[in-house]
This record gives structure tokens, C-alpha cells and sequence, in this order.
């Protein structure tokens, strides 16, 4: 199997639990309930874990994709938790995984 295909999919099981947590959901809710947040922000964490051994592979083949901010995401929430911006978070989670799950379901198909 081709390394990246698994690491496509891990990423998107990640995406999937986090769209599935919040889907429904509005800012406020997400904002206030602090295990759908926490939840959320440890699969974001593993989102950049799995990257990390291959920032550099992963940019070269996909470019297009934001791997080194996936990265930087993770330090962040890693490094403050308890002050982390839900309103910036949310904005990532309804634009940016939505995004990066159709990039990735589309790497799948080839």
C-alpha cells in the first residue's frame, strides 16, 4: 500500500470524528461544551502528529495543502490549551477540515 494513501486516510478518520462531533452544532455550543471542544482539539492535535515525520514529503507532493500550519496548530493547542481561541478553532473545523477532507478523499481516488 502506498505510505501516503495510509496517511490520508488516518488524517481523514481524524477529520471525520472531528466534522462528525461538531456537525450540527453552532459556534455557541461548540464554545460551550468543553468535551466537544477538548475532543476536537486532541483529534486536530493527532492531525499534526501524523504529518510531522513527513512535512517535507507531504509538501512536495501536495503542495497545495497547508501541512506545515497543520503542524504549527498542534505546538499551539499542545502549548496552550487552556487559552486557545474556540471562535479560531471553529473556523478551522467548518472551513478549513472541510476543505482538506475533499483533498484528501480526492488523493484516495487516484
Amino acid at each position: 500500500m502506498d505510505k501516503y494513501k495510509s496517511i490520508f486516510r488516518r488524517l481523514l478518520g481524524y477529520i471525520k470524528k472531528i466534522l462528525g462531533y461538531c456537525e450540527g452544532k453552532t459556534l455557541d455550543e461548540f464554545t460551550a461544551d468543553s468535551m466537544l471542544a477538548d475532543a476536537c482539539l486532541f483529534n486536530l492535535c493527532e492531525i499534526g502528529e501524523t504529518v510531522r515525520p513527513y512535512l517535507s514529503e507531504l509538501n512536495k507532493r501536495r503542495p497545495d495543502v497547508p501541512w506545515k500550519h497543520m503542524r504549527e496548530l498542534q505546538r499551539q493547542i499542545m502549548k496552550m490549551h487552556e487559552v486557545i481561541d474556540t471562535h479560531l478553532i471553529w473556523d478551522i473545523i467548518q472551513q478549513d477540515l472541510t476543505e482538506l477532507r475533499k483533498k484528501l478523499e480526492n488523493e484516495l481516488q487516484h
